[in-house]
């Protein structure tokens, strides 16, 4: 998962040096904090948070196998 939301964020900033993903884990969840450049966080979260949402949801179709729920919090 992690590598899957650093390569999409990678693919959207201009730079790509700057994004960082860290995963926490605890017992029924799992937490990708996703960390950018200040001036490529609108482009990450894009009009109305469409590009955010867009996201989550690519990640939790990912995780449909595991039974953990996986959330994408952009910092």
């Amino acid at each position: 998962m992690k590598e899957l939301v650093e390569y999409i964020a990678r693919a959207l900033v201009d730079n790509p040096d700057d994004v960082r993903v860290e995963q926490i884990e605890d017992e029924q969840s799992i937490t990708l904090e996703l960390h950018v450049a200040p001036d490529d966080m609108g482009k990450v979260i894009g009009k109305q948070g469409r590009i955010a949402k867009a996201i989550r949801t690519v990640v939790n179709a990912a995780a449909a196998g595991e039974k953990k729920r996986v959330l994408v919090e952009i910092v």
